[in-house]
């Protein structure tokens, strides 16, 4: 598919991440609808280009649903309209946005400046689970604990491996994420002790939101049909909390501080035309999990690191398609043992990392566990983050003269509290 030319000129260009292929789904405000009473919360809108369409705004006259959807501050209410109408309403957005549609000039007025507004959490976050899938990561940690020989437990070839996290800690681009604190326990000390995280982490991972909801097990085709679009995520996580806490039962307060997303909705019909295989398998999947066509997508993904103040220097390059396991895979192996899933529930991928040093997701790998300091631009070295690091990750896929962005996932790390428990 070629780029879709829009009357909006800034989505005509090849390079830029929302032109009329994408059309992602946000939620936002600017500052004078509010100080001046016109908006009492954030609306619904569908990026392109430069600007964003204000969805909530044409409800009722464009957009026809027997009730309000849009008014609500989130997608959820729309996805929960089911599959056939995410598809009308696309077609519907595609037609007023497009060159010469004769919607211009009545719509014209419900653009805002990307520039100008404060993005919010597209979705209300309703259950979080943190997958483990992608294979290189899962290797690398592997080995640095246990050797390559043992690197892989028995069964992470046959199910993708998974934790459920807190939904309440999900927050949009660019909120600050302050470093906690946990109980430490080094090598050479008998007992563990209170103090701030000292080796803090992100990994680079990808989120697909749940837009269907089911109550039993369900295939793996139904699976990517109930999946409404995917996001960049950050996992932040806490690596000396995980280690003292994690056996027997895994990550706890290590990943309970912050987990940042992007505020666009990449939907699935925009990522339709950069479907690719997963990797060849060791062991043949079970019925249940295999593949029923091309699962993962070809993103390109990378990550930056700013020190306050200083300029950025890309820390890692790698592809969405290094996943071992699809998220349609991971939806179905959620709901085997009857698992309800929910309109607005998310799951995260897992770091993915590539085969070579220079793709792995996380500071734990880029580190080697901190035996090998990162040398930034700067001159500044790197076993894991310091405060004032400004994390960003970014996402697209290359079309035949267009892109597929994602908007960018930013984070920055703050001092930990001197006194967590100071009333």
């Amino acid at each position: 598919m070629p780029l879709l030319k829009s009357w909006v000129a800034s989505a005509n260009s090849a390079d830029h991440p929302f032109p009329l292929n994408n059309l992602p789904y946000g939620v936002f405000w600017t500052r004078q609808k509010i100080e001046d009473l016109e908006w009492d919360a954030p609306h619904c809108g569908v990026a392109i280009g430069d600007m964003i369409l204000d969805i909530t705004a044409l409800e009722g006259e464009y957009f026809e649903y027997g009730e309000p959807v849009f008014d609500v501050g989130c997608w959820n209410a729309f996805m929960e309209l089911g599959s056939d109408v995410w598809a009308e309403f696309r077609e519907k957005v595609i037609k007023m946005l497009e060159e010469n549609s004769p919607y211009q000039t009545e719509i014209e007025p419900h653009l805002y400046p990307i520039a100008d507004a404060q993005m919010e959490l597209p979705i209300a976050v309703r259950e979080y689970t943190d997958f483990y899938a992608g294979r290189n990561h899962a290797f690398n940690v592997g080995t640095m604990f246990r050797g390559p020989e043992n690197a892989l437990p028995p069964n992470w070839l046959h199910i993708p491996i998974g934790y459920n996290g807190r939904a309440s800690s999900v927050v949009v681009s660019g909120t600050d994420v302050r470093r906690p604190w946990g109980q430490l326990k080094s090598p050479d000390h008998d007992l563990p002790a209170f103090l701030p995280c000292r080796r803090f982490d992100l990994e680079l991972e990808m989120g697909a939101i749940v837009g269907t909801a089911s109550n039993g097990p369900i295939t793996v085709q139904e699976a990517d049909d109930n999946i409404f679009g995917y996001v960049l995520l950050n996992d932040w996580s806490a690596r000396d909390i995980q280690a003292w806490e994690y056996q027997p039962l895994g990550p706890f307060q290590a990943k309970s501080t912050a987990t940042s997303i992007s505020p666009w909705i990449i939907t699935k019909p925009a990522l339709e035309p950069f479907r690719t295989d997963t990797p060849e398998r060791e062991f043949e999947l079970l019925d249940h999990l295999k593949d029923c066509g091309p699962m993962l997508y070809d993103i390109d993904l990378a990550v930056t690191l700013a020190p306050e103040g200083k300029d950025s220097t890309t820390i890692t390059r790698t592809n969405y398609k290094e996943m071992y396991y699809s998220a349609a895979q991971q939806l179905a192996h959620h709901t085997t043992a009857g698992t309800p899933m929910n309109v607005g529930d998310l799951l995260g991928s897992g770091t993915i990392s590539g085969a070579t040093k220079p793709e792995r997701g996380s500071l734990l790998e880029l580190s080697w566990g901190g035996k090998e300091p990162l040398t930034l631009d700067t001159g500044e070295t790197r076993t894991f983050l310091e405060d004032g690091d400004t994390l960003t990750l970014t996402g697209a896929a290359k079309g035949d003269g267009y892109t597929i962005g994602f908007g960018a996932c930013t984070g920055t790390v703050l001092p930990a509290l001197k006194d967590p428990y100071a009333r």
